[in-house]
């Protein structure tokens, strides 16, 4: 899909006791003073030939969705802090959705209208895929959060062809009653733009969207994950979008508007410039992510 570096219009996360979370961590926090859906607003698809050996397996064009039913997981799980939590975690994007544009372009209900089943993704400028990032990064995050004794779910592990579609995202979490649903991303603007933000749900009502009784919950998650991630990683919040807060309330993601449980999403960086490229490229930097998310989650679950 056309590449489109200007973000959505955006305000300040309302309560105003989200930024002062997100202050409050970042006084510790080296780097933290200030500095579209990948659905992906303002990405770019993968340049041609990149990325060939982590796409799916294609199936039949035209064939069904797989379900996305959240299975039990299959290995035991560690007593620990979050024992009996249930995380989702969904990685943004599929590595075959550039093999599937005819799929992913079919329109689904968000609502409060119709977008795209789901897109490609941006990439870096050497062809290193936002679904890859996103894969890696989930990983990460599941592998932290069962060692603290979670049952952590993916909506997808580039087991299926392409999707699954946004609408399909959102009713992942809701049907496994995940306690915290986390989409993973990273943004594709204009060179010069840094730094992560974390996308909160605005109050929508509308269709078969109602997120009221999830967007302070939501807040909050978004908030501990903010001030973490900002912790751990040394990234400073957006320099061009949320006004450096990190946080930015969003009413056009199907994933959030059709969500009824807790959830965000976490835009890493700017795969498209080029000093946050070599950061989301670098696998200890990847595991900071994960590790930053994995803390937020973790404080949002402790109470």
């Amino acid at each position: 899909m056309p590449y489109d570096d200007s973000p959505p219009p955006t305000r300040r996360a309302r309560p105003l006791a989200v930024a002062a979370a997100l202050a409050a961590v970042c006084l510790t926090a080296a780097g933290c003073g200030g500095g579209p859906e990948s659905e992906g607003a303002g990405a770019a698809p993968p340049r041609p030939g990149a990325d060939a050996a982590s796409s799916a397996p294609s199936g039949p064009a035209g064939s069904a969705l797989p379900s996305a039913s959240a299975p039990v997981p299959a290995r035991p799980l560690p007593e620990g802090p979050l024992t009996g939590r249930t995380v989702v975690i969904d990685p943004g994007h599929n590595p075959g959705n550039r093999d599937h544009t005819r799929e992913i372009n079919e329109q689904v209900d968000i609502g409060t209208g119709r977008k795209e089943c789901d897109t490609t993704g941006t990439s870096t400028d050497d062809g290193y895929a936002e679904a890859r990032f996103t894969l890696d990064v989930s990983r990460r995050l599941r592998a932290l959060l069962e060692s603290a004794g979670a049952r952590v779910l993916l909506t997808h592990d580039a087991d299926r062809p392409f999707g699954p579609c946004i609408d399909e995202r959102a009713r992942f979490g809701n049907e496994a009653e995940a306690d915290a649903v986390v989409s993973v991303h990273a943004d594709g603007s204009a060179v010069g733009n840094r730094g992560f933000h974390v996308i909160l749900p605005a109050r929508v009502k509308g269709g078969g969207a109602d997120t009221s009784a999830i967007v302070e919950s939501s807040a909050d998650l978004g908030a501990r994950i903010a001030g973490h991630f900002a912790r751990t990683t040394g990234s400073a919040p957006s320099n061009y979008i949320g006004g450096k807060t990190g946080l930015v309330t969003r009413d056009d993601l199907g994933g959030l508007n059709l969500s009824t449980v807790p959830k965000v999403f976490v835009e890493c960086g700017n795969m498209r410039d080029p000093e946050d490229a070599a950061l989301l490229t670098g696998e200890s930097w990847r595991q900071e992510a994960a590790q930053g998310m994995a803390d937020g989650i973790s404080s949002y679950l402790k109470g």
